[in-house]
């Protein structure tokens, strides 16, 4: 019951934007699977024996942070309004101090297999710059470097897909990306126009496929500073914001 008026918190992003303002340790789940249809989430109840604790999440989107007090717990993911079949089925260890992000990435029909990925977030505000990382979560594109137009060095370097670049701290400001092949560099994407602002902590996600297309940038506000959020919706992507204090 705790885990379920816990999670109870979190509202469709179907519906508009989730907002936690919670400043405890906390899970969020975001949607980055290309070919999956919008999925419900059960947080230790079988599909069918109970109610999902997230309902109609979309493909690109995340829910907010919600707390949860350290355990271990068992998600399971079924397409929206269903109860079978069961693409994820799996356990993650929780520490309460700690944030995470479990994002569903890979393909439902195809290789990579759909699989959660567990990130560790660090949601620490410096009240003077930026604080971004870059997630690889296209299952068909090879590793890649991201640069800042202007600046001689990647920002991230060889990130492949499945891992996450870490952070780095950039002046405020607005951006223009490019996300390059590792060998050959080849412009793989352009991310133009991405405003980054002191006291913010960022995430943008690599989602869709190459093969097709649909490659795109999703970035997502993880963390801005006290006293808390206004909801946001921008471009294509819904953001999840979270209140964090200032170190």
């Amino acid at each position: 019951m705790l885990v379920q008026q816990k999670l109870s918190l979190i509202i469709s992003l179907s519906a508009g934007l989730a907002i936690c303002a919670s400043a405890s340790a906390g899970v969020r789940v975001i949607h980055a699977s290309p070919d999956t249809p919008p999925v419900d989430v059960y947080v230790n109840t079988a599909p069918g024996a109970g109610a999902p604790n997230i309902t109609n999440l979309p493909f690109r989107s995340a829910t907010g942070y919600v707390p949860l007090p350290t355990d271990n717990y068992r998600f399971r993911v079924t397409p929206s309004g269903a109860t079978s079949p069961v693409p994820i089925d799996a356990t993650a260890a929780i520490n309460g101090s700690t944030d995470y992000t479990i994002a569903a990435i890979g393909l439902l029909s195809g290789t990579p297999a759909i699989s959660p990925l567990v990130l560790v977030d660090d949601n620490t505000i410096n009240p003077t710059q930026a604080r971004i990382r870059f997630v690889h979560g296209s299952p068909d594109a090879p590793a890649v470097d991201i640069f800042a137009v202007g600046l001689s060095t990647p920002v991230w370097d060889a990130i492949s897909f499945g891992t996450s670049g870490g952070y780095r701290t950039l002046a405020p400001g607005n951006y223009n990306l490019e996300v390059r092949l590792d060998v050959g560099g080849g412009l793989a994407l352009s991310v133009p126009n991405l405003q980054l602002d002191a006291g913010k902590v960022y995430t943008v996600f690599a989602v869709g496929l190459v093969g097709n297309g649909t490659l795109a940038a999703q970035p997502f506000v993880d963390a801005i500073p006290a006293p808390g959020a206004a909801g946001i919706l921008a471009g294509a992507g819904l953001l999840a914001f979270r209140r964090r204090r200032s170190n």
